[in-house]
């Protein structure tokens, strides 16, 4: 009888990757999901739960990014503030106008697993307003996100 071993990545194996998206018009669902599997590590071969195998996500123009139906104004995130009726409730368009990329980093930060390392692998999303960004050195591989669903870019 032969026994197979699964072989786990080792934190010296892992080689992480840059990726370059456009938020330019995008649904924030389907670019939340993407995101949370690329951060995750999900899309290779060598994903183990409890390592940080990820790659790191740069999107810019997130000032742009869209919500499907009526959610931009009719959608609600609860936060508690941790005293008695301290429930606070804020609208996607509200928290947009305050800072831009939050309903994104929000969307993908719940998607993740709770604990350590979920927090370790959001700090691998980089969110930039507009075309500039600091990472042009990191040799950044460009996702099309037209090319992976036609849904995933909203048609005005």
């Amino acid at each position: 009888m032969r026994i197979l071993m699964t072989n786990f990545v080792k934190k010296s194996e892992i080689k992480n990757y840059w990726y370059l998206i456009d938020g330019n018009n995008a649904v924030v669902g389907r670019l939340a999901t993407i995101i949370a599997k690329i951060i995750r590590g999900k899309h290779k071969t060598t994903f183990t739960p409890h390592m940080d195998d990820g790659d790191f996500v740069v999107v810019k123009n997130v000032e742009n990014i869209k919500f499907t139906g009526k959610k931009f104004k009719d959608k609600k995130y609860y936060r508690h503030t941790g005293y008695p009726g301290g429930i606070k409730e804020i609208t996607p368009e509200k928290l947009h106008d305050k800072k831009p990329g939050e309903a994104l980093k929000l969307a993908v930060k719940r998607m993740l697993p709770d604990g350590p390392l979920a927090k370790k692998q959001l700090t691998k999303l980089k969110i930039y307003t507009g075309d500039k960004h600091p990472h042009e050195a990191q040799k950044l591989t460009v996702l099309d996100l037209s090319k992976l669903n036609t849904k995933n870019l909203l048609r005005n």
